[in-house]
């Protein structure tokens, strides 16, 4: 396996190298990414026994050798995987969230216009159901029906409805921006977080446990505002429903010429692509609160959870702590930023350009809570927690895998 490789009889080394960059247990902080901490001194670091003390010297010397494009990859390549395993939950997460601001999941009836043959596309109900009523030829159902009442709800429903295929709505759009985002988020995390470190560790000891916290709401800003229009596009193509029988929903870049599209006639050309980085504010305050508290409750659990697994703990239960410390923060960050993920999506799904380029992030939480109290602001928590837990805990230990890969690749 690849963990195999020990230095000194300790933990594998790849995996070690972050423990030897901040003393936790007095100091309180945080140190980086599992297992890519870089450039500290480790014989200095109080409580660092010398088995250990060596694996993380390996490690270090294995994260410095590693290139902006290597850890970019191997970012890129959890953040992928991530993506198709939990993109299911975010469709539950964002359906729920769109049908608490008013995005209806049925078309009304219009027996005039469009007469019977409308009602029964806009209705038809599945066999298994007990509330269907037959008209025509075709059991149909009430429109209650089609209302989400919770994230199993959204998975039958979605299934039922509209088919399988459709739980992996917006994947296309997830892994053009998990990829881009976690190449962009990873990598510049690990070099401000070592660059913040060795600078702080001569300056001013003392602010060394807050560079994981600063560091990442820095690389998480940039990832954020680089790729807010493919999170734009995959929110909107996940919140609507396609009602027209036999027709594709508009994929990525559709969608995004659907944002542009009302704009076309205003002489304002460049002023008009802002639309694309619509709630990119509430993104922002979203991401970054949640990169400070993942990484801050990340790193001294992480750590603690290594203490657990020993001098004799084999790779498998490395990356179990790994994924279990991602785990944890991931969940915990998600449940604490949840109202500002419920504002971030009722500011893309505003189908009006013009005034959602107006909409500000505390406005829009004012509107949720007059309409919809406590209950409105953590709408879909559930489905949110939910994929955010293991899809932290799934990038952290794939990031760690294949940097260690290329590592070894690099060294032979």
């Amino acid at each position: 396996m690849v963990g195999c490789s020990r230095g000194g009889g300790g933990l594998p080394a790849w995996m070690t190298a972050a423990a030897a960059r901040v003393d936790l247990s007095s100091a309180g902080g945080g140190g980086g990414i599992p297992g890519s901490g870089a450039s500290s001194s480790s014989s200095s670091q109080p409580g660092y026994s010398g088995p250990h003390q060596q694996a993380g010297a390996a490690g270090a010397a294995a994260d410095q050798e590693l290139g902006m494009a290597e850890r970019a990859l191997s970012a890129a390549g959890a953040a992928f995987v991530s993506a198709i395993i939990v993109n299911p939950l975010d469709v539950a997460k964002t359906r729920l969230q769109a049908q608490a601001a008013g995005v209806p999941y049925y078309q009304p009836s219009q027996m005039a216009s469009l007469g019977p043959d409308a009602i029964l596309s806009d209705f038809r109900c599945s066999p298994s159901c007990t509330r269907g009523v037959i008209m025509g030829s075709e059991p149909v159902c009430p429109p209650d029906c089609f209302q989400y009442k919770g994230t199993l709800d959204v998975f039958l429903k979605v299934v039922r409805q509209e088919g399988f295929g459709r739980l992996w709505r917006g994947t296309n759009a997830g892994l053009a921006l998990a990829v881009p985002t976690v190449g962009i988020y990873l990598p510049c995390y690990d070099l401000f977080r070592n660059w913040i470190e060795d600078f702080t560790q001569s300056n001013a000891p003392g602010l060394t446990p807050y560079a994981p916290l600063v560091a990442g709401s820095v690389a998480r800003s940039l990832a954020c505002i680089a790729c807010s229009p493919i999170e734009l596009a995959r929110t909107r193509m996940q919140a609507y429903k396609e009602f027209r029988p036999g027709v594709k929903p508009p994929g990525m870049w559709k969608t995004l010429l659907g944002v542009l599209s009302p704009l076309a006639s205003s002489t304002q050309n460049a002023q008009n692509y802002r639309a694309l980085w619509m709630g990119v504010g509430a993104q922002l305050a979203r991401d970054v609160p949640f990169s400070a508290i993942c990484w801050s409750t990340l790193e001294p659990f992480r750590r603690k959870l290594l203490v657990v697994v020993g001098e004799e703990g084999d790779a498998a239960s490395v990356l179990g702590a790994n994924f279990a410390a991602g785990f944890v923060a991931g969940s915990l960050a998600a449940g604490a930023t949840c109202p500002l993920d419920v504002a971030k999506t009722r500011r893309q799904i505003e189908k009006d350009t013009q005034k959602a380029m107006r909409m500000t992030t505390r406005q829009t939480l004012a509107d949720i809570w007059s309409s919809g109290g406590m209950k409105g602001l953590f709408t879909g928590v559930g489905p949110r927690v939910a994929r955010a837990g293991p899809s932290v805990g799934i990038v952290i230990s794939f990031y760690e895998v294949v940097k260690y890969a290329l590592h070894q690749r690099h060294i032979s």
